[in-house]
C-alpha cells in the first residue's frame, strides 16, 4: 500500500485525510486552513472510526510531528503506521517518544470510541518491530466492536488539553491530594512525583541543566528551530511543529528581530530572550510527576503512551498545568550523564524512565488551547 499526500478528502475533524487511491489508503494529519479548526470539526462524522480519529489527531506528540498515518480500507478497521519522514533523528534517535505519541493518539481514539458504544481490540506492532528504528510496518492494528461499554470519564477534558508552556504560579503549591488523583490515572506503567520543596529544587536543577545542553548542542538545537512556525501564516501554511504566534511573535517577525536563522545565533535578541523563557519555565515548576516501564520494549513505549495523556487529562481535570519536560530523558551522547542522573533518581530499581514532567498553576489552565500546535512529548 502506498501512502501519498497529493490527494486528499476532507473527512477528519480538523485535519486532513490523504487518500493513496480511491478509499484504499489514508494519511492522518491536521492540515487545516485555520489552524483551530481540528478542535471545531472533532466528532463530526457518521462513520465511528472517523468520529475516533477525529479526536485522536489532538493527541500529543513529539515536537507536534503528527507522526501518524492510517488504513481504513477495511470495514470495521483501522491500521495504525508511523509516517517515517516525521521522526526526530537526533533529540529521538531510537525514536522512542515518537512511539510514545502514538500510544496517545491510540488512547484518545480508543476514549472516543467508548463515547459511541465501541471498544477496540488491539494489537500492537502485529508484523514485529526493531527496537532501533522504525520502519514501514504497522504501529496497531485495531478493530472496533460495537458493545455495551463504560465511558471513559476523561474523554470530558480531551478538547481542553495541552500542553502548558508558561511559567507557574510559585505563590500556588500542589497539593499533594491533587498529584495523588493525578497518578491514578495511569493504568500500566509505574508513575510517580512529588510536590516536596526539596524534590522540587532538586529536579528544577537538573531539568534546566538537561535543557541548556539540548540547546547548546547544535545538532539537538537546529532540529527543533527547524520546525518552528513563527507567525499566522506560517502556523497555517504548516501546521505541526512549534507554534509562535500571537501579536508579539507577529511583531517579531515582521521587523526580522525572529527568524529561524537569528534563533541559531547566540548573540542575537531572538536567542537570548529565548533562553530566558524556556529557562522560567523549568525554573517555576511546582511539582513534578514521571513514568517508568520496568523494560523499554516498543510496546511499554505505546503502554507509556497511553498512560501520558491519561496523565495529561487528569491533570486537566483538575484545573492544573502539565508540561513535559523530557530532555534528560533523550539517548544522545551529549545527554548521557544526566540520563544516568534522572535514571539513578526516578528508577533507583532499574527500569526506563518514559516520561517526566513539570505540574503547576498557570494562568492559562482550563483555557481552551489557540493552536495546540507546541506539543512537544520531548520537553
Amino acid at each position: 500500500m502506498t501512502l501519498s499526500r497529493r490527494k486528499t478528502l476532507a473527512l477528519i475533524g480538523g485535519g486532513t485525510i490523504f487518500a493513496a487511491s480511491s478509499a484504499a489508503g489514508f494519511a492522518v494529519t491536521r492540515m487545516p486552513e485555520d489552524a483551530v479548526a481540528p478542535w471545531a470539526a472533532a466528532g463530526g462524522y457518521d462513520d465511528p472510526r472517523l468520529r475516533a480519529l477525529s479526536y485522536a489527531i489532538l493527541a500529543p506528540n513529539p515536537h507536534n510531528r503528527q507522526p501518524w498515518k492510517v488504513d481504513v480500507s477495511v470495514p470495521g478497521e483501522v491500521t495504525l503506521y508511523v509516517d517515517t519522514d516525521r521522526l526526530l533523528p537526533h533529540t529521538d534517535p531510537f525514536s522512542r517518544q515518537i512511539v510514545i505519541g502514538l500510544g496517545c493518539f491510540l488512547e484518545v481514539m480508543r476514549m472516543a470510541a467508548l463515547e459511541d458504544g465501541h471498544s477496540v481490540e488491539t494489537v500492537v506492532f502485529p508484523d514485529g518491530s526493531d527496537p532501533e528504528a522504525l520502519d514501514a510496518r504497522p504501529v496497531a492494528r485495531c478493530r472496533f466492536v460495537k458493545a455495551d461499554v463504560v465511558r471513559d470519564p476523561l474523554f470530558a477534558h480531551v478538547m481542553e488539553r495541552r500542553s502548558l508552556k508558561e511559567p507557574f504560579d510559585v505563590e500556588r503549591p500542589v497539593d499533594q491530594a491533587v498529584l495523588d488523583r493525578i497518578l491514578a490515572a495511569a493504568r500500566s506503567s509505574d508513575v510517580g512525583g512529588s510536590v516536596a520543596p526539596e524534590d522540587i529544587a532538586a529536579l528544577r536543577e537538573l531539568s534546566h541543566e538537561a535543557l541548556r545542553i539540548e540547546i547548546e548542542t547544535p545538532h539537538t538545537y537546529k532540529e527543533s528551530v527547524d520546525l518552528f512556525r513563527i507567525g499566522r501564516r506560517e502556523v497555517n501554511a504548516n501546521p505541526d511543529g512549534i507554534d509562535f504566534s500571537g501579536p508579539m511573535f507577529e511583531a517579531m517577525a515582521l521587523t526580522g528581530t525572529f527568524t529561524r536563522e537569528a534563533a541559531l545565533n547566540r548573540e542575537s535578541l531572538a536567542y537570548t530572550e529565548g533562553l530566558k523563557a524556556v529557562f522560567a519555565n523549568t525554573d517555576t515548576a511546582m511539582g513534578h510527576l514521571w513514568q517508568v516501564t520496568r523494560s523499554n520494549t516498543r510496546a511499554d513505549q505505546i503502554a507509556a503512551g497511553r498512560d501520558w495523556v491519561r496523565l495529561n487529562l487528569a491533570a486537566t481535570a483538575e484545573g492544573l498545568g502539565i508540561q513535559p519536560l523530557s530532555q534528560a530523558l533523550q539517548e544522545y551522547p551529549e545527554m548521557a550523564q544526566l540520563y544516568d542522573d534522572i535514571h539513578a533518581r526516578l528508577a533507583p530499581q532499574g527500569g526506563t524512565v518514559q516520561m517526566f514532567a513539570r505540574i503547576g498553576y498557570g494562568p492559562e489552565v482550563g483555557a481552551s488551547p489557540r493552536w495546540a500546535l507546541e506539543e512537544k512529548i520531548v520537553g
